[in-house]
């Protein structure tokens, strides 16, 4: 997988919360931003895949899945 470059044009107050976040981590904002971005992703993808799930075998229940007569 290549690489692209993204410009952004970002107040200059969230770059600061930008800087400050990635400083606390050890990391360059460009870092810090496609680390989070990646993580987001990977989120929206998990939870894709769990409403999936759902919708074939159905709610997860306290109890476990709900029963299915096959």
């Amino acid at each position: 997988m290549g690489s692209t470059v993204l410009s952004l044009r970002i107040d200059g107050e969230l770059l600061d919360r930008l800087r400050q976040h990635a400083a606390k981590r050890g990391m360059s904002v460009q870092d810090y931003v496609v680390r989070t971005l990646i993580r987001d992703d990977f989120d929206e993808r998990f939870k894709s895949a769990v409403d999936e799930t759902e919708k074939f075998y159905g709610p997860q229940t306290e109890q476990g899945p709900v029963d299915r007569i096959t």
